[in-house]
């Protein structure tokens, strides 16, 4: 069933599962007449003595220099193929399929002049499974994603290079093997498809998903850490939480609450326990995590009203009949929210990296074995486990210093001020990547102590965790090769198996409120 896209209303879920599915997608038809009306007014523009930039002009520093109207043509595929400078690793297919979808949100919000059919095309190659090659560098983020979206505009024009049917090659040749036709591209149309910002913008939302399923795995592998060190409970009353008023932090306490319900391991130990408190690492919680989660659901709010935004230059004003330059395409609001994004993953990691560290240290884990190890010594257990998340948390660390405060003066200072939002959006997903692991080691972990309290049992709620868990990785008893086993436990993270317990409000819906 294909999705329908109206351009203005597109939702973080719809974005979603684009990303995630194959379904096809489609433009809603009422996006048509002022798509074709936009078209109308450049063309005359094209064909008037009055010079309007992009349309019968040069570029950037270039623009005083006047275009004549029999070079229209010539202009707009020069300045795609003279901006496919992009370097570094190619996208991955599923974001470049949601950069493909995002632009053409932008394009049928009729404000940019180009034709239906152009529009149709990016429609018909993300349906046929013709994926542009866009390497990930290159981009500062204003004006635009220029190099990005150049490498999927020239193989639109029949250049460049695609993947088609899990074969690279020419985009010609690409397009022709799905049955399609290059585009000639008329007057402003080139700069219309590489100016913008849905490189960024992708990739943002890409580690936003990533994120959010990360956040929700967390809740569960501290509520089973929780549990191993025989952690008390009274920290997450939801009292103490409406006190403070986040909604991040009582959705945590919360969740929580409802997965360490009827644990027997719980109520071992609600008398005669002579710890007064437990660790910020394990107390603190809802406090860290949650405020985390406002993060994402901000950050949630902006990329959706990016996604949905016209951020080509310059733009078609149908009410008034004017082409009005301006600067939509400069980043700034992705590469901030891509920096909020960074600051919440580097500190879910903080937080679950010091639970490893706490669960393997026999002085502070209450009573479990050092490394949680049956035979400490002989074995080693998660001594390099924890050192690894350790390593991990603090590589977060570092890559979560913003960018969005970085800019450099480009294309002859006239763009003297850019966003960076690209390597801000792009490097999130390394560090779901690494967070995928801390959580893994975490659940690991947290697994081993819970079976080393024994005759007590977890909640029904974690004992379902703990199936999951044991399904594929077994309780580790003498010293054995774990990287597999790290793998897999990052596996079960990234793949959304462990947030399925975390009972949180949806981030899309909570976003809008």
């Amino acid at each position: 069933m294909s999705v329908v896209l109206t351009p203005a209303a597109a939702s973080l879920g719809d974005l979603e599962r684009i990303w995630r599915g194959r379904e096809p997608v489609d433009i809603a038809e009422t996006a048509r007449a002022p798509v074709e009306a936009a078209a109308r007014m450049v063309e005359q523009a094209a064909a008037g003595d009055a010079a309007v930039y992009g349309v019968n002009t040069g570029f950037g520093k270039l623009a005083s220099i006047k275009i004549a109207p029999e070079d229209t043509a010539t202009l707009q595929r020069n300045l795609v193929l003279s901006h496919c400078c992009g370097v570094g690793t190619p996208l991955d297919a599923p974001t470049t399929r949601l950069m493909m979808v995002l632009k053409l949100l932008s394009l049928g919000r009729g404000a940019s002049g180009v034709a239906w059919s152009t529009i149709a095309l990016i429609r018909d190659m993300v349906n046929a499974g013709v994926t542009p090659v866009i390497p990930d560098q290159g981009s500062v983020g204003a004006s635009g994603d220029l190099a990005p979206l150049a490498h999927m505009a020239a193989v639109m024009i029949g250049s460049g290079e695609a993947v088609f049917d899990g074969t690279r090659m020419p985009g010609a040749k690409a397009l022709a093997a799905a049955g399609l036709r290059p585009v000639t591209l008329v007057a402003k149309e080139g700069l219309a498809l590489i100016n913008g910002t849905q490189f960024s913008t992708a990739c943002a939302l890409v580690g936003l998903f990533k994120a959010w399923t990360n956040a929700a795995a967390s809740i569960v592998t501290g509520a089973l850490s929780t549990d191993a060190i025989m952690g008390s409970t009274a920290p997450m009353l939801a009292e103490l939480h409406a006190l403070r008023g986040h909604a991040g932090q009582i959705a945590v306490a919360a969740a929580q609450r409802a997965l360490m319900a009827g644990s027997e391991i719980r109520e071992s130990h609600r008398d005669g326990d002579t710890r007064v408190q437990d660790p910020y690492c394990i107390r603190c919680q809802p406090q860290v995590t949650g405020a985390a989660l406002d993060l994402l659901w901000f950050a949630g709010r902006t990329l959706e009203i990016e996604a949905n935004a016209v951020t080509d230059n310059p733009l078609i004003l149908l009410d008034q009949g004017r082409i009005v330059s301006g600067g939509n395409f400069h980043a700034e609001p992705v590469a901030l929210a891509a920096d909020q994004i960074a600051l919440a993953l580097a500190e879910i990691g903080a937080i679950a990296q010091r639970r490893v560290a706490l669960m393997v240290d026999p002085t502070l884990s209450f009573d479990l074995p050092a490394f949680l190890t049956p035979a400490p010594g002989l074995n080693s257990g998660l001594m390099i486990a924890e050192v690894t998340t350790a390593a991990l948390m603090s590589e977060n660390k570092h890559l979560a210093n913003p960018c969005s405060t970085d800019s450099t003066p480009t294309s002859a200072n006239q763009e003297d001020h850019v966003s960076m939002a690209a390597h801000a959006a792009r490097r999130l997903d390394r560090m779901n990547a690494n967070l995928n692991t801390i959580l893994g080691v975490e659940l690991i972990c947290a697994a081993q102590g819970i079976e080393f309290r024994a005759p007590l049992r977890t909640s029904a709620a974690l004992q379902t965790v703990m199936a999951k868990t044991r399904a594929v990785i077994p309780t580790i008893g003498e010293d054995r090769y774990l990287a597999d086993d790290l793998a897999r436990a990052a596996g079960l993270v990234a793949e959304g198996v462990l947030a399925d317990g975390a009972d949180l409000p949806g981030y899309a819906d909570r976003g809008r409120e």
